[in-house]
């Protein structure tokens, strides 16, 4: 049964399921800022969003694929069924979090799911922790709290910087170059969102590969690239309203100088995290970067309380999905 096609391609489907999941629960992250400050209409930055989240894979290598596929969990232990349990727990809980308008993270989603549902199968010996530094799971705990730092302190940087170039300019020009400014910054980070987030699902298809028997070894071929990559974009173009909303108007009162600001702060801390390899989230990036933005004016302009709501949602990321891979895993093998 492991190693039937019969298997194998509706786990892929799954996995490009998730993908998609993942861009319309985290088209918020792209498109808030641009919709919040109305450079662009909703339908015109999930449109913008999606073409760039596509074309990420013109620039980016696929290192965070693999920190994904082979350095989180023993791809020894990693079977079909695993696998399809993981998905099932990160696509559960990236809908619940939708619902509930929370801009969680997909990403650790994902993480927490696969390595639930290994844990499931071959103990904690199944979760690969040794290497320091190197090892992937330090790393990406590392970077869940260093990465959105840097888009706060990058954010608060441009703030200060970009309101003293303008300084005693006349505000109609301020606005005006704000705004095309915006719709590049809000390009690149769709670019790192595309870049960073469509390759964790390549890694997951990767591994299926090689558990199936289909590969010998892990290596992610072109088809699987297009095809996460064109899910993640499809998944953008339906927006994600709910957590648009909370995203773009509940942090912090949102100008185009901001989005631009916020938009290039959060690019580059996604672009650094993806040059180096490592999964980082979206969703807690621009919320840095955003409550960067906002403390400049006064520490009281960002509406803290709301930010600390989403910052435990990141924390129950990937345990919660952790708790729903394993269960699922254990309910298809109490029903196969």
């Amino acid at each position: 049964m492991e190693t039937s096609l019969y298997l194998i391609v509706p786990i892929i489907a799954i996995a490009l399921i998730f993908d998609f999941t993942n861009g319309m629960h985290d088209a918020a992250n792209s498109i808030s800022t641009v919709v919040s400050t109305r450079v662009l209409s909703p339908r015109q930055a999930v449109a913008w969003a999606a073409f760039f989240n596509f074309i990420a894979f013109l620039i980016f290598h696929t290192g965070v694929a693999a920190t994904i596929g082979k350095g989180m969990v023993d791809i020894n232990v990693v079977t079909p069924t695993v696998i399809l349990a993981g998905l099932i727990g990160a696509i559960a809980w990236n809908l619940i979090t939708w619902y509930l308008g929370l801009p969680s993270s997909s990403s650790h989603a994902l993480i927490g799911g696969y390595a639930g549902a290994a844990i499931a199968k071959g103990g904690f010996s199944a979760i690969i922790t040794d290497g320091g530094w190197t090892n992937s799971w330090t790393r990406t705990l590392v970077f869940l709290i260093v990465a959105p730092l840097i888009g706060l302190v990058l954010g608060y940087i441009l703030k200060i910087l970009t309101t003293w170039i303008v300084y005693k300019q006349n505000p109609t020009n301020i606005d005006k170059w704000s705004r095309v400014a915006q719709i590049f910054s809000a390009a690149a980070f769709s670019l790192g969102h595309g870049g960073n987030d469509a390759q964790k699902t390549m890694g997951i298809i990767a591994s299926l590969l090689v558990a199936g028997g289909i590969s010998p070894e892990f290596n992610v071929p072109l088809w699987v690239v297009l095809s996460a990559h064109a899910a993640i974009a499809t998944g953008t173009l339906t927006g994600g309203w709910r957590i648009v909303k909370t995203m773009g108007q509940k942090i912090t009162k949102l100008r185009p100088i901001d989005g631009f600001c916020a938009e290039s702060a959060a690019a580059s801390s996604i672009f650094l995290s993806t040059y180096l390899s490592i999964p980082v989230s979206t969703t807690h990036v621009i919320t840095g970067a955003i409550s960067g933005v906002g403390s400049v004016n006064r520490l009281s302009a960002v509406r803290w309380g709301v930010t600390l709501r989403i910052v435990w949602a990141w924390i129950f990321t990937i345990p919660a999905a952790g708790i729903i891979g394993l269960a699922i895993y254990y309910l298809i093998h109490l029903f196969i």
